[in-house]
């Protein structure tokens, strides 16, 4: 299954989501922990701005005034979180929705429980774009017949992001080379003419825009407006099993996504303590938005987005996937 949105490294790096689904086979709900009835979450987790409320909300106490504390795991990308649910190593994971559609599509048994990062919504000041170096001669994504983008994943949110936005500018996406390319590989790799475009996220946005580079499309926004980037998840069997510590985690989640969107000051402080971005390279960045709850419509364009372009092995069921 493949991941999607963010790897993250060092100093440029970012945003946005990441994996395919889970299943908890061991039903291990945590009660390994503490004292007081405490129970620990175990999360798989990117390091990305996007989880930012997670650990607002640890720092808050929104999580512990409900008996919960979280034990935050970081990975790559989904390819090593959703097989981390699967085992119960971890509890819930972080997961952008084509990843997880793409899971239910394939048997996997995963969950959407908690809203996870949106776009802003907002064509030219979202946290995800399609951008081209300084002084390129492309314009649009209608230019983009013929060359080569970078994704970081193939085959998954940002492929159809792109070809979402060619689309709309009248142009055949079939028509284009697609590169998988790491996010913090993208703002070099575009410097130098290895790509023609790109389709990054925060804060490697931030990083090619101050190397003179220009966005020609908010792709994002092209797919939907207000679009559900990613959300928490867990496997069917785990929210069975313990439907009072998810109803807790929801709960505890969506007063951290509350938390975050109205102090944004202190998204951009707190990702400092666990992630390697640059607080210059943060200050930059164009932040997502975190609504309480998943916006279904925009899910759907997302689906027949993605059966369009054949990702799914049958149609994903969004009544069963989503909480």
């Amino acid at each position: 299954m493949r991941r999607l949105l963010v790897g993250l490294a060092a100093a440029t790096v970012l945003v946005a989501a990441t994996a395919c689904g889970s299943s908890d086979s061991s039903g291990s709900s945590g009660k390994n922990a503490s004292s007081g009835g405490t129970t620990t979450l175990k999360m798989g987790l990117i390091p990305i701005v996007d989880v930012a409320p997670l650990y607002l909300g640890r720092q808050k106490g929104f999580y512990s005034k409900r008996g919960l504390k979280l034990s935050m795991t970081m990975a790559q990308g989904g390819a090593a979180i959703v097989p981390g649910v699967v085992s119960g190593q971890f509890q819930f994971g972080f997961s952008n929705m084509t990843s997880l559609m793409i899971a239910q599509s394939n048997g996997v048994p995963v969950k959407a429980v908690a809203n996870g990062v949106a776009s802003t919504g907002v064509a030219g000041k979202d946290f995800g774009a399609m951008v081209v170096k300084k002084g390129s001669s492309l314009k649009s994504a209608k230019d983009l017949e013929g060359k080569k983008v970078a994704v970081n994943t193939l085959k998954n949110i940002n492929e159809t992001a792109v070809r979402a936005s060619m689309r709309k500018a009248g142009a055949d996406p079939d028509k284009v080379t697609f590169v998988e390319l790491a996010f913090d590989q993208m703002p070099a790799a575009l410097d130098k003419g290895r790509i023609d475009a790109a389709m990054v996220v925060e804060p490697a946005l931030a990083t090619i825009k101050s190397q003179g580079g220009t966005e020609i499309a908010s792709s994002l926004v092209d797919i939907a407006k207000n679009l559900t980037v990613a959300m928490y998840f867990t496997s069917t069997q785990y929210a069975q099993q313990h439907p009072d510590l998810v109803k807790k985690f929801q709960e505890a989640t969506a007063e951290s996504l509350a938390y975050a969107d109205a102090h944004p000051d202190e998204v951009r402080a707190i990702v400092t303590t666990y992630t390697k971005i640059p607080a210059a390279v943060l200050a930059k960045v164009t932040l997502p938005k975190w609504p309480a709850e998943p916006d279904r419509a925009s899910i759907e364009s997302l689906e027949k987005l993605g059966e369009q372009d054949g990702l799914f092995k049958k149609t994903p069921d969004l009544d069963k996937l989503l909480p």
